[in-house]
């Protein structure tokens, strides 16, 4: 890890709930938050807390040198796609283990609350 970059991750008993165009996609208590150098706290959700019903993976792929390659999907809502809207670490490196398969959603493209607060990006 690149000297004063560091990522945190913590579990969480707030309540998150996560919205594209109105519809809700995402609900629970038991987020894990990812705070990183320089960036917004990050939302991590478990699968089964997701309609993931709703997403379909896309072929895009990035690589973060602090957690690993990231899969994207997009959401289809009311006949609109969101593409590329959701990403996870699905074999992130060491540090970033506790986020293995955790679903977060882009926060300027999609409303998420947290105990009723608005995320803004």
């Amino acid at each position: 890890m690149n000297s004063g970059h560091t990522i945190t991750i913590t579990p969480s008993s707030a309540h998150v709930e996560v919205r594209v165009d109105g519809e809700l996609l995402a609900s629970t208590d038991r987020p894990v938050l990812l705070d990183e150098t320089g960036l917004p706290t990050r939302y991590y959700l478990h699968p089964e807390d997701v309609r993931t019903d709703l997403l379909r993976p896309t072929t895009f792929h990035t690589t973060c040198p602090f957690k690993g390659e990231a899969s994207y999907w997009s959401a289809d809502i009311g006949g609109q796609t969101h593409d590329g809207i959701v990403w996870a670490y699905e074999t992130p490196i060491a540090q970033a283990a506790d986020i293995t398969g955790l679903l977060s959603f882009y926060p300027d493209r999609s409303q998420i609350t947290v105990d009723g607060v608005a995320v803004t990006a």
